[in-house]
């Protein structure tokens, strides 16, 4: 684990976290920065920087972490009547700590909590052409 990355010092045990779930494979925990009250992540304990670099068997766990938190989340009697489900890849999308991690958020109406991406609609030939190269490079 590298020790600059402040996720694998909190997965060793020389940062302290307010854990909320932890296995062999993951680790789930308070973000000491959240949106909204309740705000975890969602971590593999095993050092990626970005998806392209983990196994696809660590992604569906996390995944399945992330839901078993969603749930937990909306039983806890923190204010949650919806979520966000978030994960950064790359420092070009926002990405800060360069360790893979999913974002579980509670949101409520009123959070004040807005995201802009601007969004244009995109003609179908564009649609079209751009599942092809992805459906290509999937086959690969």
């Amino acid at each position: 684990m590298p020790s600059d990355c402040i996720f694998c010092r909190i997965i060793e045990g020389s940062l302290p976290s307010s854990i909320v779930y932890e296995d062999e494979i993951a680790l789930a925990f308070m973000d000491i920065m959240p949106i909204n009250p309740g705000h975890v992540l969602v971590v593999p304990k095993k050092h990626f920087r970005e998806l392209s670099e983990m196994d696809e068997g660590t992604g569906a766990h996390l995944f399945c972490v992330a839901m078993r938190v969603e749930r937990a989340l909306r039983a806890s009697g923190l204010q949650c009547d919806g979520t966000n489900l978030l994960q950064n890849n790359g420092p070009d999308a926002w990405q800060e700590v360069m360790h893979v991690h999913l974002h579980v958020i509670p949101r409520f109406r009123g959070d004040e909590v807005k995201v802009h991406f601007g969004q244009k609609e995109a003609s179908r030939a564009h649609l079209d052409s751009w599942a092809g190269k992805i459906k290509t490079s999937m086959e690969q």
